[in-house]
């Protein structure tokens, strides 16, 4: 086991042990806010081209995804009111320490895309599947509000497309060229402070 698998399992373990109390809270409120599921999975793109299922807490009407678009922008009719919130603070994310758990994912790495989108990679961008997504990148931190970004356009799936997945990936292209132990230990700092900020 690398040294980044040991940290990313040992991390992952330690933060779902101390977060259980607040995980039974959040499940707690969904459950009371609208009905459906607590936790959301969704089909995305791992190391190799392999796919999985991410693991969310439902920030979203049952079956949202038939009701409309993959692409979720801030003033979606979809998100529920428990899903607002989750989604300011980024702990609907924070099942995703079961897909670090199971290997799926790693603390620091490109965001795993759904399928449809990773279609559209070219060869180059390509690249970003051969390491392990994770649940923060440099991406994560530079479209901190990405939805925000998508509400305000007329169509953002097309901009997401054509401006914002692109240079998601150079960003992601960046990381794996300089990645390192201390790089992703600095990556995970700046995202717990850059949360706590908001």
């Amino acid at each position: 086991m690398t040294v980044k698998r040991t940290f990313d399992f040992l991390v992952a373990l330690g933060g779902t042990i101390v977060l259980l109390p607040l995980f039974a809270v959040i499940a707690l409120w969904i459950e009371i806010d609208s009905p459906g599921s607590i936790l959301f999975a969704q089909t995305r793109i791992g190391k190799w081209g392999r796919p999985f299922k991410i693991y969310k807490f439902r920030t979203m009407v049952a079956n949202a995804e038939a009701l409309g678009k993959q692409i979720t922008t801030a003033d979606d009719s979809r998100i529920t009111r428990s899903g607002q919130f989750l989604r300011k603070y980024k702990l609907d994310e924070l099942p995703q320490l079961l897909n670090v758990l199971k290997g799926d994912m790693s603390l620091v790495g490109p965001r795993p895309e759904v399928p449809q989108y990773v279609d559209l990679y070219t060869l180059e961008q390509r690249r970003v599947l051969n390491v392990r997504p994770g649940i923060t990148d440099l991406a994560s931190l530079e479209f901190r509000n990405e939805n925000d970004i998508l509400a305000r356009v007329e169509n953002p799936e097309d901009v997401y497309i054509r401006d914002i997945m692109p240079r998601k990936l150079n960003l992601n292209l960046q990381y794996i060229a300089c990645s390192s132990f201390l790089f992703d230990i600095n990556l995970v700092f700046k995202t717990f402070v850059r949360v706590v900020a908001v």
